[in-house]
């Protein structure tokens, strides 16, 4: 009695993206083996549990493994323990470095520190990801962060150079460490109707025309930063609010330039705001874009108002931040 024996020796790194994404949520391998025996694998491998038991607990072994160097993604690159072909390398890096949008928002503007990670087991009820997920995330939230807050230039072109992400993700990583620099408060009730994705468009136009790096884009500042003298110059415009004159007269002049030219115009003059109408009325983008160009225009005729091109700076990242909010 003789038997035949099919041997096939390789040394390429065997990546399986179901059981990649099972633990990346978190997933115990008993959880990870029971979800895959509901997909139905037995029955299309013609396997036993046995079998696949073994096959799942060899993959985690291999992405605990491989989870050090996802930490610098730099360095898988240039390992050799790993054979790992160049488009499954770009896998690993991207999926490991994707996070829960809901978790994101529930995150966005706070610290990211010890504290904050104490409360991840309730974040985890709010958002319905799990927690070994939850942390994860937290944990590559942070690694960046510390990994670019002192370096110059373009955070999200830092942020895709030293984790070898795709330009949308590393983009919107870059929302997530100007809001954790900054600290802007985005948990209050008014804004609760916004997502992250408008979170992030808001950040990128902030710092499109507010940063270091936009103020001075020939020294090369970073473009995470609000410098100081931009935000204690801020605190000039305040007198379109606090003095009463300047307000009738910027109100004036507004609802002179779009009376007849916008729909919403009764409502404008009844409530002279931008937040409340908009979103009560629902303006249309058109009406919105109009309001924005002639409300930024109007103090360049105030008698004594002498910060025009800062009121310009502020009110361009302002208006592209509404439209964003409420119309795209």
């Amino acid at each position: 009695m003789s038997s035949d024996l099919d041997v096939f020796v390789g040394n390429t790194t065997l990546i399986d993206e179901e059981v990649y994404r099972l633990w990346l949520d978190g997933h115990s391998v008993a959880e990870a083996v029971a979800r895959r025996l509901r997909g139905g694998l037995l029955e299309r491998e013609a396997t036993s549990v046995a079998v696949l038991q073994s096959d799942t607990r060899d993959h985690y072994r291999t992405f605990q493994m491989l989870e050090r160097l996802l930490h610098a993604p730099p360095r898988l690159l240039q390992q050799l323990l790993f054979q790992i072909p160049p488009e499954r390398q770009a896998l690993l890096v991207q999926r490991y470095y994707a996070f829960d949008e809901a978790l994101a928002r529930e995150l966005l503007g706070k610290k990211l520190s010890k504290g904050t990670k104490k409360e991840l087991d309730e974040v985890s009820a709010r958002t319905g990801v799990g927690i070994r997920s939850c942390r994860r995330q937290f944990d590559n939230f942070k690694r960046v962060f510390k990994a670019v807050e002192e370096l110059r230039g373009p955070l999200a072109e830092n942020i895709q150079q030293l984790f070898l992400l795709p330009p949308s993700l590393a983009r919107d990583y870059a929302a997530i460490v100007f809001f954790a620099n900054s600290r802007f408060e985005t948990g209050k009730r008014r804004l609760q109707f916004l997502s992250f994705g408008d979170f992030a468009a808001c950040a990128q136009s902030m710092m499109a025309h507010w940063s270091q790096g936009a103020l001075a884009p020939e020294a090369a500042e970073p473009d995470g930063d609000l410098p100081k003298s931009f935000l204690q110059d801020l605190k000039e415009l305040k007198v379109l609010v606090t003095d009463k004159d300047l307000l009738d007269q910027h109100k004036s002049l507004v609802c002179s330039a779009l009376r007849g030219k916008i729909s919403v115009y009764n409502e404008l003059e009844a409530n002279f705001k931008v937040i409340e109408p908009c979103r009560s009325d629902k303006w249309s983008p058109g009406d919105l874009r109009l309001f924005l160009q002639h409300y930024t225009a109007a103090p360049r005729n105030l008698p004594g108002f002498r910060h025009q091109a800062l009121w310009e700076r502020y009110m361009a990242a302002i208006s592209a931040c509404l439209l964003r909010m409420f119309h795209d």
